[in-house]
């Protein structure tokens, strides 16, 4: 048994020190694969974190009490299925909850208002400022009426072309029905 306590801690640390380097690199050379196994409490963190419960603890038990084998197996599940829950509930579930991305898409560009931060050229380029979200992201900006657009003014994108935001003067209309 002390075998098996020994490989099950071994397995989980081994996991958490190849996920935390590697996670990220494995999950987008997966692309998704095991999404069909969705379900949360499936979570690799808890199976992996129960895991390595369950060895540490039948180690721990082996060694430093006087309990039968029986006993010591069922009270190492005990102690891994308790670490599972609460790191379920405590980590997992507030953590999916929380998730917010401030990513975009380059095709969310048009129509949105921004600044320029670095003069725009009749012809070439410059930079603006657009604001997603609570953040502000800068983009690579040419004029769309091929005009210069000194720095400070507002523009509004026009439409984005091989990555570059081809952006006119915005103008406001004050007064007007519209």
């Amino acid at each position: 048994m002390q075998t098996l306590y020994l490989g099950c801690l071994a397995l989980g640390v081994i996991f958490a020190i190849v996920s935390v380097l590697v996670g990220d690199v494995i999950g987008d050379a997966l692309h998704g694969v095991f999404d069909f196994v969705s379900v949360d409490f499936l979570n690799p963190t808890v199976l992996a974190g129960g895991i390595t419960v369950f060895g540490g603890a039948g180690i721990l038990l082996t060694r430093y009490s006087a309990l039968e084998a029986g006993a010591i197996i069922a009270l190492s599940l005990l102690a891994a299925a308790f670490l599972g829950v609460l790191m379920y509930l405590g980590v997992v579930k507030p953590m999916d909850k929380s998730e917010m991305s401030n990513g975009f898409s380059m095709s969310e560009l048009p129509g949105k208002i921004g600044e320029v931060t670095v003069p725009v050229p009749a012809k070439g380029y410059g930079e603006i400022m657009v604001k997603f979200g609570a953040g502000n992201s800068l983009h690579t900006a040419a004029s769309f009426d091929h005009e210069l657009l000194p720095a400070g003014v507002k523009v509004v994108v026009v439409e984005v072309r091989d990555g570059v935001a081809e952006v006119s003067e915005f103008e406001e209309r004050k007064g007007e029905d519209l």
